[in-house]
């Protein structure tokens, strides 16, 4: 199992992040979605939880991309992130201000999802551990959701010719190569299939890769679970325009080499004990909400076969 001082520590990141700037919600993110893959799967090798440990804990001491290495003007060291608020009394219902905070930006695509991942991470901790509802966590919360609201949805890599642009100036083709889907099953299948059919040789740089659309297609599986239904439609009809945007850029193989490949999958002890790990890509930030996204989606299913044989292409992202 996960330490559970994670779970709060991850809040308290959550509610300072705005003090950075948005991106710097990686952090308290990562750190939540740590904690919650030992309850996600409690009889994991101990080997495991030690490696994930080993993430959040550089995590905290500051060796993320996202916290002040990304914002040197900042007043506040990654460590800082996570330091226990003034003691609050707290407030359930008070979680309804993130949600409702979430709602202003959900219904286009923002940051490739990191508005709708941060924000669905804080509601599921939040909902189950209410005791951390206070008004600093979750005014916090609320402060870096509304850096999200004028945010576009991201950016993707067209090749040396066109370089990196933004998601509002690409015209997608009506190319049907993402079928159409309105609800969570739909996007889920979608996103499986998409992970199946993955071959080293196709690389796409942009949008936060495939690893953002599993991350944030399960942002929205738990959302609804946990009190918020009402915001899927919007949130759904998003992800199809963030999962199109990706689809549609450019293989770049050529140019940039094919994806690397891990031998193993995340889950396993060799993973973490052959003494090489790999940290690139911003990997340290996105490798446990990789493994906690890829099970919450992999519920919304129940087809162990197609869901085998994604978990397997994981390996691309690791």
């Amino acid at each position: 199992m996960i330490d559970f001082q994670y779970l709060s520590k991850g809040l308290n990141a959550l509610a300072r992040a705005h003090h950075m700037k948005s991106m710097a919600g990686h952090l308290g993110a990562t750190v939540i979605a740590g904690y919650f893959i030992g309850e996600q799967r409690p009889n994991l090798d101990l080997k495991v939880y030690k490696g994930i440990e080993d993430d959040l804990s550089r995590v905290v001491r500051g060796e993320s991309v996202f916290g002040k290495k990304m914002h040197k003007k900042s007043a506040l060291a990654d460590h800082e992130l996570f330091e226990p608020f003034p003691k609050q009394k707290p407030d359930e219902t008070l979680i309804d201000v993130i949600a409702e905070a979430l709602a202003k930006s959900i219904g286009k695509p923002r940051a490739s999802g990191h508005n709708v991942i941060f924000a669905s991470l804080a509601i599921r901790a939040l909902r189950e551990h209410p005791e951390f509802a206070t008004p600093a966590v979750v005014d916090g919360i609320r402060k870096l959701l509304i850096l999200f609201d004028n945010a576009h949805p991201g950016s993707g890599y067209y090749g040396k010719k066109k370089g990196r642009l933004d998601g509002t100036k690409i015209k997608l083709p009506d190319d049907g190569k993402i079928l159409p889907y309105t609800d969570i099953k739909g996007m889920a299948t979608n996103v499986f299939n998409e992970l199946i059919d993955q071959k080293p040789e196709i690389h796409r740089v942009g949008y936060g890769g495939l690893l953002h659309i599993i991350n944030h297609a399960a942002a929205i599986t738990d959302i609804s679970t946990y009190g918020y239904p009402e915001l899927v439609p919007f949130a759904v009809r998003s992800h199809r325009k963030h999962f199109r945007l990706w689809r549609n850029l450019p293989n770049v193989a050529e140019e940039k080499g094919p994806m690397k490949i891990s031998r193993f999958t995340p889950h396993t002890a060799e993973y973490w004990t052959t003494g090489n790990i790999p940290y690139d890509r911003a990997l340290l930030t996105h490798r446990v909400k990789t493994m906690f996204g890829f099970d919450e989606l992999a519920t919304v299913l129940e087809e162990k076969g197609k869901e085998k044989a994604a978990y397997d292409k994981i390996r691309l992202m690791m």
